[in-house]
């Protein structure tokens, strides 16, 4: 019989990455066997089993229009958080109290009979919260549109709800990133965040390229080197940092009345007026948030209520009379309203930043 002995140490020879781990004895040798998996170290690299989908289906007592309703919560037309695929369903990738879910959500038919299916560890969160994510809990009684371009565009959307996710972080980061820049500005910087240092949806979601928000923690950590590199400058990384921190407390927010939640959510550094109704148009569900202070809206709505361009002070007397549905009626003007001409030249996206 033939005994083959070991040489310790063996030289380990650098391997191709292409190739499985394998260790080569000293030349003139022959390769010997491979060891005992305890000897070496080398665990056998197992295949990831599937991850399979949770499923949910949901009757509204209205047709609801799922892309419309969910549409504000898209930052940009890449945004990896947010797709819809060819059949007209709405994907999500978020980060739940439980943990990252990739969720599909479809109409099944005209009565508005909605099925979805959640893949990762926070489906049962996310499909337990799918009826007030769609807008159940927005209460439209009492709405009575004035004018006649809202009645006609009240009539046309008359099924819209607001929506409410219920994840405070995840509204707060993409709305402060979105400040004080344009829209293509913002939106690379949300798309950099989560390609950098998010990480791949559950199940079919990586395949499509989404990817999910950061926990708080990993978002504090980030070096200040890092935020000048996906182009959003220290004013805007150091309010997200200052979320980060307080990341639990943000989320204790919902459900509470619409003056705290404003209250508690403009004591952070660098959240505003702005920055706090859009947090909760989308994570409280507040049909009365308005974005004072936006750089296009007070023209957009003054344009179509009265047909000249208005500013802030004249938007909020127009929209008074509608309260609680003030952020309704925003809604509707961004969905059918008509935009006042424009006469000058874009504002062009910062390049002092490096990246």
């Amino acid at each position: 019989s033939i005994r083959l002995l070991w040489r310790s140490p063996p030289t380990v020879r650098p391997r191709d990455r292409s190739s499985p781990r394998r260790l080569v004895a000293d030349a003139g040798t022959a390769p010997p066997p491979y060891p005992p998996m305890h000897q070496t170290g080398v665990m056998p690299r197992l295949a990831s089993r599937p991850v399979l989908p949770v499923e949910r289906t949901w009757r509204p007592d209205w047709p609801c229009p799922v892309a419309t309703i969910l549409s504000p919560l898209r930052r940009g037309a890449g945004d990896p958080t947010h797709r819809r695929d060819a059949g007209g369903a709405v994907w999500r990738a978020s980060r739940t109290p439980e943990g990252p879910v990739s969720l599909r959500i479809c109409s099944l038919d005209g009565a508005g009979e909605v099925r979805a299916c959640a893949w990762g560890p926070g489906s049962t969160w996310a499909l337990d919260r799918l009826p007030t994510m769609l807008g159940a809990s927005d209460d439209p009684s009492g709405f009575e549109p004035v004018q006649p371009v809202l009645r006609r565009a009240w009539r046309r959307y008359r099924d819209l709800r607001t929506p409410c996710t219920g994840l405070v972080f995840e509204s707060l980061v993409p709305s402060i990133i979105e400040q004080k820049v344009t829209g293509r500005e913002a939106w690379t910087g949300w798309r950099n965040l989560l390609r950098r240092f998010g990480e791949p949806a559950p199940g079919p979601g990586e395949a499509m390229g989404m990817r999910v928000l950061p926990p708080p923690a990993a978002i504090a950590a980030v070096p200040s080197w890092e935020w000048l590199r996906m182009h959003i400058d220290p004013a805007r990384s150091r309010a997200v940092v200052g979320a980060a921190r307080v990341a639990d407390a943000l989320e204790r927010t919902v459900g509470l009345p619409t003056d705290e939640v404003d209250r508690r959510l403009r004591s952070l550094r660098g959240v505003g007026e702005w920055t706090s109704a859009e947090v909760r148009q989308r994570a409280h569900g507040d049909s009365d948030a308005v974005s004072f202070g936006d750089y296009h809206l007070a023209a957009l709505v003054g344009h179509t209520l009265t047909g000249e361009p208005v500013d802030d002070e004249e938007m909020a007397s127009l929209l008074e009379p509608y309260r609680p549905h003030r952020h309704r009626v925003q809604r509707l003007v961004e969905l059918a309203g008509s935009s006042p001409a424009r006469r000058g030249p874009k504002m062009a996206p910062r390049t002092h930043l490096p990246g």
